[in-house]
């Protein structure tokens, strides 16, 4: 078998995987995503995986294709039961975020695409640290640290390494571990709401 489609069908399937008990704990509501972010990551997501399949990518986009319905099904499951801690600040950046993405949309300059969606995707993870400052017992940790891992075997399973390929999937792996980090510093002087199962 190919390495790189090893290292592709990994990434998928540990990408895939963090996301099932994501979603239980969503649906027993003892992780609250937080819908804004999760709408511009499917959204940003989405093209990205366009801009590493025209630089070269090959399997390296298979684990952000399949992702992306989920990061999907995450968003619209977050609207019943994602976190009602939104505020003034988190809809101006979503505002923000979508109107760079229509900007986004009218470039015809992959490269300058590629880093104008990396940088909307950090963009959306601000309303997610905003809601963990206050309740960082409301994200589920493992599925970060299962992102980054995917991600890693994402970037060993791309068919290029370029600006366009890689610039996104380190900028991802940059913000979930930066997020997961977050998350286990506040966690130290926020006490548990209840105990996790």
């Amino acid at each position: 078998m190919d390495l790189k489609l090893l290292f592709s069908i990994i990434a998928t399937a540990i990408g895939v995987a963090a996301f099932f008990p994501y979603l239980r704990d969503t649906f027993s509501r003892r992780t609250k995503p937080h819908p804004y972010t999760w709408l511009i990551w499917g959204i940003t997501q989405g093209t990205a995986v366009a801009g590493i399949w025209h630089g070269g990518g090959g399997w390296g986009a298979l684990n952000l294709m399949v992702g992306t319905v989920f990061v999907i099904i995450v968003f619209l499951v977050s609207l019943k039961y994602g976190t009602r801690n939104i505020t003034k600040s988190d809809t101006v950046i979503l505002i923000a975020a979508l109107i760079a993405i229509v900007v986004w949309w009218q470039l015809d300059q992959p490269l300058i695409a590629v880093i104008m969606i990396s940088a909307i995707d950090v963009i959306g993870y601000v309303p997610s640290f905003r809601k963990s400052y206050q309740e960082p017992w409301s994200e589920y940790l493992v599925t970060w640290i299962a992102f980054c891992v995917a991600n890693v075997f994402t970037i060993w399973a791309l068919g290029e390494y370029n600006l366009l390929t890689t610039t996104y999937l380190i900028t991802i792996t940059a913000a979930n571990l930066s997020f997961l980090l977050f998350c286990v510093y506040r966690r130290q002087f926020v006490p548990q709401p209840h105990p996790r199962q």
